[in-house]
């Protein structure tokens, strides 16, 4: 049974994303930045994939704390350690062309490359089922209550 401390709607920890990464995230996280183990950018909000990551940390951070016994813990071990641990990956994260002394680079990589599908994958069947304009939208359906006895 989760118990539950405070109303669903009860107002945010932080008010903004900047507000959380600055007075919780930046505060409570510490690392030895040294690019062989973990790399951070100064200048976050300019990776498309920091923000993206961050702002559901943030979401769920919010709406986990409201568990009182196991809320947080389960936001560090299922949200927070494996979004940080992207992150802030010296090879493969956002922030690898960064640095947290010298800051942003100016050339971090950019968007995955795509060519675009052949006609014929189409047909594929998984990704047939994929094409949202053939997924049959939901049906509604009305049960009437028993009769009284």
């Amino acid at each position: 049974m989760i118990v539950v401390t405070e109303p669903a709607d009860a107002e945010p920890t932080f008010d903004s994303l900047e507000a959380f990464v600055r007075d919780y995230l930046a505060q409570v996280l510490r690392r030895r930045l040294n690019r062989a183990t973990a790399v951070w950018c100064p200048e976050w909000w300019k990776h498309p994939e920091a923000i993206a990551r961050l702002s559901v940390l943030w979401r769920a951070f919010e709406h986990m704390r409201g568990d009182p016994a196991v809320g947080l813990s389960r936001w560090w071990l299922d949200h927070a350690d494996p979004h940080m641990r992207q992150l802030m990956d010296p090879t493969y994260g956002p922030f690898a062309a960064c640095d947290a002394e010298d800051g942003h680079a100016e050339f971090p990589p950019g968007p995955l490359p795509l060519r675009p599908a052949p006609p014929e994958v189409a047909d594929h069947p998984m990704l047939n089922v994929l094409r949202a304009e053939e997924i049959p939208a939901p049906r509604l359906v009305t049960v009437d209550p028993p009769p009284p006895e």
